[in-house]
């Protein structure tokens, strides 16, 4: 991340508690939340800033995930701004109800600290927990550091609010929510004027003619997947303008896909999380040493910005996607996300798919460093591969 040229105060914060910060500035009316390893920072924090009466939200601490999904669904369908958190096992519990929360347009912020899913029982960071929700119809942004999630986290409730569909936010478990980092933190008042209350096009309420959760025959239900599509079709953009205005707001500027060093790249690394920071040194590293390396860090995954990407890895002879996720039969998920997003390219590059950090495993500068080398040149695989 490129350092804030603008500080209003500057703090030593470890991931979830910047998320909580980002919360806090936020203002949301109604947060249900139940806490889960490693999230409960964000949880924790919430409470010290409420017992100092610096939080005014109504503060849910409900029996489940699957709770706190309910009531958070239910305080956002009559208008309320909402946020919620969880991680692995508690995002699966709440599986059911996230089709609810998108179905229903509530522009809920959720945020998820990505962690292996049982069994056998793991607490490292991986991403198949927020990978395997991509069909629930929630906006999903990854982010690399502690400063990428205040700032993520509040730009995502204006996300959701300018297209009416929940967004969930993630970050890798320890590596990002358990590092302490200087995060610098907006005011009070830029950021209240940066997500200004508005009149929702969408909710309950007298005269608002609208039920919530309603049965409704074939054509009807066919129709509100129509206008979700239409709504998601706004997500890119909407991301780019929250971005830019932040930018204008914070010195620091955000995008759905955010390039380092790639406009001549020959090996284009492309991944998400804080799988990013290390890949950017190790594209440092192999600049020095005369390799033409560069990375594509891919910061909006639903709706996937396929166009963007398309025109992003046009002309790079080699691209390498390193997943921290495993879908069983298929390989990394990023990976076969772009082999579908390059469908008809012409010339496109040389993808590889390459399974790193897979659980949690370390994944370090030289052991990117050394792939980099091992498949430069290397012909493609449609198969994905286990980076040892």
């Amino acid at each position: 991340m490129n350092a804030p040229a603008f500080n209003d105060t500057m703090q030593l914060l470890n991931g979830n508690h910047a998320v909580a910060w980002g919360v806090r500035l936020a203002t949301p009316d109604v947060a249900p939340l139940y806490p889960i390893t490693p999230q409960t920072p964000i949880l924790e924090k919430l409470i010290d800033f409420q017992s100092s009466n610096l939080f005014d939200a109504e503060l849910l601490t409900p029996e489940s995930e699957h709770s706190a999904m309910a009531a958070a669904i239910a305080a956002s369908a009559t208008g309320a701004r909402v946020f919620t958190a969880t991680s692995s096992q508690g995002l699966l519990l709440m599986h059911e109800l996230l089709h609810f929360a998108a179905g229903a347009r509530t522009p809920i912020v959720m945020f998820n600290v990505n962690r292996t899913p049982a069994s056998p029982w793991g607490f490292w960071p991986d991403q198949i927990d927020s990978l395997s929700q991509r069909d629930t119809g929630w906006i999903q942004l990854y982010s690399e550091c502690p400063q990428d999630s205040l700032d993520t986290v509040i730009q995502a409730f204006r996300i959701a609010e300018a297209v009416n569909l929940p967004v969930m936010v993630n970050h890798d478990a320890f590596y990002v929510s358990h590092s302490v980092e200087p995060v610098s933190l907006p005011s009070k008042e830029s950021v209240a004027n940066y997500l200004p209350r508005t009149k929702r096009d969408i909710q309950l309420g007298d005269g608002s003619n609208r039920s919530l959760g309603a049965p409704i025959d074939q054509a009807s239900w066919n129709l509100t997947r129509r206008e979700m599509a239409k709504a998601m079709a706004q997500v890119e953009t909407a991301t780019e303008q929250a971005g830019r205005d932040w930018s204008d707001m914070t010195g620091r500027l955000t995008a759905p896909l955010e390039y380092y060093r790639a406009e001549d790249a020959e090996i284009l690394f492309v991944t998400m999380g804080s799988m990013c920071g290390t890949a950017r040194q190790a594209v440092d590293r192999l600049r020095e040493n005369g390799v033409a390396a560069g990375l594509l860090k891919v910061r909006l995954f639903r709706p996937l910005p396929i166009e963007t990407l398309r025109d992003a890895l046009a002309g790079v002879p080699c691209a390498i996607v390193l997943d921290r996720n495993y879908s069983p039969g298929m390989g990394g998920v990023l990976h076969q996300e772009l082999q579908a997003a390059l469908f008809g390219v012409q010339n496109p590059p040389r993808l590889h798919g390459l399974l790193a950090g897979v659980g949690g495993v370390n994944v370090s500068v030289e052991d990117i460093e050394k792939l980099a080398h091992d498949y430069r040149n290397a012909a493609q695989s449609m198969q994905p591969i286990w980076v040892d």
